[in-house]
């Protein structure tokens, strides 16, 4: 399999995420300021649900990009929310199972078209009471997606360029849970990308960076 998805250093990558990793100093850059001191996954055990998420990275025009989904109104959690492609997981199940299975579910990603070069740091959201484990693969061309119509409202494709760029992590004040609150995200073509998913990114980002402080 060609390992490299345009000019990323995936050796590098693959390295630093079976390393030792930034974890929540990283994901808290991008966590709302109400959250700051919630559990962490440690913390939670297991009095939380498991789920698990793909955060694949593939060519794209300009360099490579992520795939992220809006979810559709008609799913349990994190309605209308952005999110990696990803869900419960079953028992017995492990992380890279479930975002493997859930993926090809969700966006007709077959699991024999990626590479799984590790996994980011879990972590814990609290509305939903779900530990989340973010699975990291490559793929060396586009995926062919095909969206569920019933989980799917849209699908985004995320330059990492973009996301790179400190240009594009905004923060506003938001009414959330009966108090307003600082939310920070990720800005890209009208979407705003907070919550789990921008704290994810936070430490995949981190990591790309070459694991340096900024």
């Amino acid at each position: 399999m060609n390992r490299s998805p345009a000019d990323l250093d995936l050796s590098s990558l693959e390295r630093r995420l079976r390393g030792e990793k930034p974890g929540l100093e990283a994901q808290l850059k991008m966590v709302p300021d109400h959250r700051r001191h919630d559990k962490t996954y440690r913390e939670a055990g297991d009095t939380c649900l498991r789920a698990a998420v793909l955060v694949l990275i593939y060519p794209g025009e300009g360099g490579p990009h992520l795939v992220l989904t809006q979810r559709t109104t008609q799913v349990v959690h994190h309605q209308a929310q952005i999110s990696f492609p990803g869900g419960q997981m079953d028992e017995h199940e492990s992380a890279v199972e479930t975002a493997l299975r859930e993926a090809e579910e969700e966006l007709g990603i077959k699991p024999e078209e990626v590479q799984v070069l590790g996994e980011l740091t879990p972590l814990y959201i609290p509305p939903s009471n779900y530990c989340i484990y973010p699975v990291v693969a490559v793929a060396n061309r586009r995926p062919d997606f095909r969206p569920s119509p019933h989980e799917v409202a849209e699908v985004i494709e995320a330059p990492l360029a973009h996301l790179l760029d400190t240009n594009n992590v905004r923060r506003e004040k938001w009414h959330l849970r009966g108090e307003d609150v600082t939310v920070p995200f990720y800005f890209l073509k009208g979407h705003k990308i907070w919550g789990a998913t921008a704290m994810v990114l936070a430490e995949l980002l981190h990591l790309l960076k070459g694991g340096r402080h900024t």
